[in-house]
């Protein structure tokens, strides 16, 4: 029996569609999903989702639950971990407010500056102590790590624990082709693409249907004003910036306009409510995001927890795919994020890199990919500057990095000067205090 362990199952609607998709392939169907939370209440409702869907699909899982992290992990032959530090309250709060005292605003706030940043400093430690148990309890497992900042954690996990079998996985690939599908009007499924980079700034390098470029439809459809179209899946968030930043740089993003907006230096800046309302760029979007998701479940759990049968269909994560193919031997092809050890020679080795990997009985194997555009290697730099700082400043525990990751950031540093920088992370850190390693409190960052 394979034993699949969620670290963050009170997730609950992410764990359904993870376990759901692993209940629907056979060689998984059987399996032992052993469920981790720190929230008893949530765990119970995940723990009920679970249940229902075995019931519904007829499988021969079995779960358990676990608020012990180690009891979860001992004998794991997977782990996925999809948690926040610190939660909405108080943590993704303290990343937006104290920003906006310094007239510097975000949007998500989860990869990339201040915001990234606080987020990583807060989040990796609690990866390196799964970590650490997986190397005593279940060393030969593969990790799935679904948590942002995606770039910065499994830099800092290859860091620390080189041994470790490990991959960050995102759904922005799946996401973006979904949402050009929609506004071409094209079957997703027959699209045919490559796409490489960091994570969230990753590129469709190649993007064609039954053997056409997409490229001159897209631009085109731009430029005429039929693209984009009313946002698919964000309602709020249409893509233009993605749209404009093709036009420029010649090929499409693979993170949403929200999240791309606040990466760079040209569409957020202060006195240019212009740019704000013509690319319709939706501040403070992930503080929203939460308050609605939190009051969307309250009225899922209703329906979802009282043990009636739970309807499973396919989701698009590939974490179920790729635990196939390993436990199966199925040759199948995921993109995830692994360190950089040649897969794009362009950018630094150890940065943490997105391309297309092959996933076998072998483990996760990254393919290379040696042809991207020196414009878009240009940006990536800007990003893998930002994600190595934070990085270094985890591994060698010092504070003054953490300055400069923010310093060097490109939305950060379009918008403040370096002494308003250096106040801004230390009130930061201030308001961080509880969550942040002793190393990097401000008694010791100051």
């Amino acid at each position: 029996m394979t034993k699949i362990t969620f670290i963050g199952a009170g997730s609950t609607i992410f764990m359904q569609n993870i376990v759901g998709d692993a209940l629907l392939t056979p060689a998984l169907a059987d399996s032992h999903f052993a469920l981790m939370d720190i929230d008893p209440q949530r765990l119970a409702e995940s723990e009920a989702v679970a249940r229902s869907m075995i019931r519904s699909v007829g499988a021969g899982a079995t779960v358990s639950t676990h608020t012990d992290r180690r009891a979860a992990l001992d004998g794991a032959d997977f782990v996925i971990t999809a948690f926040q530090v610190g939660g909405y309250k108080p943590c993704t709060i303290t990343d937006f407010e104290i920003p906006k005292q310094y007239g510097l605003r975000q949007t998500i706030a989860d990869t990339l500056g201040v915001g990234g940043i606080m987020r990583g400093l807060r989040t990796v430690p609690v990866l390196w102590d799964v970590a650490g148990d997986m190397m005593q309890l279940c060393p030969h497992a593969t990790l799935l790590q679904y948590v942002n900042p995606m770039a910065i954690n499994t830099w800092a996990l290859a860091e620390r624990f080189p041994s470790l079998k490990h991959v960050g996985l995102c759904h922005s690939v799946q996401n973006t082709v979904e949402e050009l599908a929609h506004d071409l009007d094209l079957p997703k499924d027959e699209f045919r693409y490559k796409v490489a980079g960091v994570n969230h700034v990753a590129f469709f390098l190649k993007l064609e249907h039954q053997g056409r470029d997409l490229y001159p439809a897209l631009r085109q459809g731009y430029h005429t004003g039929k693209f984009p179209k009313a946002p698919l899946l964000m309602p709020r968030c249409p893509n233009k910036v993605r749209y404009e930043v093709m036009d420029h740089l010649g090929y499409f993003c693979t993170e949403s306009s929200e999240h791309l907006a606040e990466y760079v230096p040209w569409f957020i800046k202060d006195g240019r409510q212009d740019l704000i309302e013509e690319f319709s760029i939706p501040l403070d979007e992930y503080p929203t995001r939460c308050v609605e998701q939190v009051e969307m479940w309250k009225e899922q759990a209703k329906t979802l927890t009282d043990g009636r049968n739970i309807d499973v269909t396919r989701s698009h994560e590939f974490a179920a795919d790729l635990m196939n193919a390993i436990v199966s031997n199925t040759p199948y092809m995921a993109y995830g994020n692994l360190p950089n050890t040649g897969q794009i020679p362009q950018l630094p080795m150890g940065a943490a890199v997105e391309t297309p990997c092959l996933v076998d009985s072998n483990g996760v194997q990254p393919s290379v990919v040696t042809d991207i555009p020196p414009q878009l290697i240009a940006l990536m730099r800007t990003q893998i500057n930002v994600q190595e700082l934070t990085v270094r400043a985890l591994t060698e525990q010092n504070p003054e990095y953490i300055y400069h990751a923010a310093m060097m950031d490109p939305h950060t540093a379009a918008e403040l000067d370096l002494r308003q920088i250096r106040n801004l992370v230390t009130d930061l850190l201030t308001a961080h205090n509880d969550w942040l390693p002793d190393w990097c409190r401000p008694a010791r960052a100051a």
